[in-house]
């Protein structure tokens, strides 16, 4: 069986509105074009996976056992309203400066290293060159084109913000190949792309 294809999905800013730290599953929402979006991506043959920086578990304020219960939340909300599950869900729990020891770590899985979608990759069996990442911040894109990913940003507020804090060194790619609005118009142009 050959590789692949998927979309990889940043969490906060394009699955769902970015709030600051989520740590209750009932504080869980998705943008309304959500749904349609997954829909079409999934039709169209491409596996879909989270790959999500966490640091709320680094700083002690959930632990991993809660953020998973927060993403089998997830994926009953995107499915109640009418989209397909997520094929994966890759967390990194790390933060350089974080409070809790075991979590303080130069690891290669938060972005804008690319280690979340190496490891996915490696999983489900994914050509990173003919898949494509949506995120917001400018270390997703770093992260999906360290990957060979085409990169799509999504315009929804936090694509201005500073870098978050990082451990990487070598400089990266920070443009995206594409910018649009939101999931669904991403989603349009992954599937003129095909």
């Amino acid at each position: 069986m050959g590789a692949s294809r998927a979309i990889f999905l940043d969490r906060d800013g394009v699955l769902m509105p970015d709030h600051g730290m989520l740590l209750r599953p009932s504080d869980l929402s998705v943008f309304p074009c959500v749904p349609a979006a997954l829909k079409s991506l999934k039709q169209a043959g491409f596996l879909l996976v989270l790959v999500t920086n966490q640091a709320a578990v680094a700083r002690g304020l959930i632990t991993e056992a809660e953020l998973a219960s927060i993403h089998d939340a997830l994926q009953g909300l995107l499915t109640s309203k009418g989209a397909p599950k997520l094929d994966g869900i890759f967390a990194c729990p790390h933060h350089p400066k974080a409070t809790l020891p075991e979590y303080r770590q130069r690891c290669d899985c938060r972005k804008p290293n690319p280690g979340l979608l190496t490891r996915a990759s490696a999983e489900h069996h994914i050509d990173c060159s003919q898949s494509f990442l949506v995120g917001d911040r400018v270390t997703d894109i770093m992260a999906g084109n360290a990957a060979g990913c085409t990169t799509i940003q999504v315009l929804t507020g936090e694509h201005d913000s500073p870098e978050i804090e990082h451990t990487m060194h070598a400089p990266l790619h920070r443009e995206p190949h594409h910018a649009c609005a939101d999931l669904l118009t991403a989603a349009d142009w992954i599937l003129g792309q095909l």
